[in-house]
């Protein structure tokens, strides 16, 4: 028996209208009220990627094992379409997963957002979102080696890494913000330009310690723990971007796919944020 379902959903977007890929399980192991939500956000440096990337993600396994309902969305790409476009879709996704929860059969208080690299990004970039607007409540983040700031770090000056490097980032973030002023950028564009990490929600991630992306998760980690936000992010030893995703079969990805679910899992059970609208 197949252990989740999976349709199709046209939804109301900021550019008209998008799609949805919706999994819940067939057989949950939580009641509804207690059914976390998850909106899951594909990455390919904001200029890649589709929405069908999410069966090759950690969100997998959290249908498949744990019943989680997870939502990911077809959200716009640059150049084609440049900021906001990505962050207004995923935020118009993260909209529909808190209206329409309890048919989904997820819990309105339980609703997370993760992804991977510009998902991740895109991840904290909903947060912060969210928090401003005052529009969702969001229980618990994901940003899994996030791409998260426009400017050079440390580990994303000359990197010359295989999946991705400091070319290809410099490429994608000049696509992904065309014209803005980076002088003055919000950080709904880059989340590491964000100065107020107070009320974002509980976070875990993981990232290698060689990797472009590595410096600016740190910094968005301690970020949040100097705001009092609980918050944990795990080193592996690579340069490997992805690893998890490219190479599950390493002892490696193994690892960092274990301490993932145990992460997840402890938020299931342990954070919640109800909705006040």
């Amino acid at each position: 028996m197949k252990k989740y379902t999976l349709r199709r959903q046209r939804i109301p977007s900021p550019g008209g209208s998008m799609n949805l890929l919706i999994l819940q399980p067939t057989a949950s192991r939580r009641a509804p009220e207690e059914t976390p939500g998850v909106l899951w956000i594909h990455g390919g440096g904001y200029v890649t990627g589709m929405a069908g990337m999410i069966y090759i993600s950690r969100a997998m396994a959290l249908v498949k094992k744990y019943g989680a309902v997870v939502i990911t969305p077809e959200y716009r790409l640059a150049p084609r379409h440049p900021y906001p476009a990505a962050a207004e879709d995923c935020h118009a996704a993260l909209m529909y997963l808190k209206e329409h929860a309890p048919e989904l059969g997820c819990s309105p208080s339980r609703l997370m957002v993760g992804g991977e690299s510009a998902g991740g990004g895109l991840t904290a970039a909903v947060c912060m979102m969210a928090r401003d607007r005052g529009t969702v409540s969001i229980a618990f983040q994901m940003p899994l080696y996030p791409m998260l700031d426009d400017r050079d770090t440390p580990s994303s000056r000359d990197n010359h890494g295989l999946v991705w490097n400091t070319r290809r980032n410099h490429a994608a973030w000049k696509a992904y913000l065309a014209q803005a002023d980076r002088s003055s950028l919000t950080p709904y564009a880059a989340p590491a330009r964000q100065t107020d990490y107070s009320r974002l929600p509980p976070a875990y991630t993981f990232v290698g310690d060689r990797e472009p992306f590595h410096g600016e998760t740190i910094a968005y980690i301690k970020a949040l723990q100097s705001a009092g936000i609980p918050a944990r992010a795990d080193v592996y030893p690579t340069g490997f971007h992805a690893f998890d995703m490219l190479t599950p079969f390493r002892k490696i990805s193994r690892r960092a796919i274990r301490e993932f679910e145990r992460q997840y899992l402890f938020a299931a059970a342990h954070y919640s944020a109800d909705q006040n609208a």
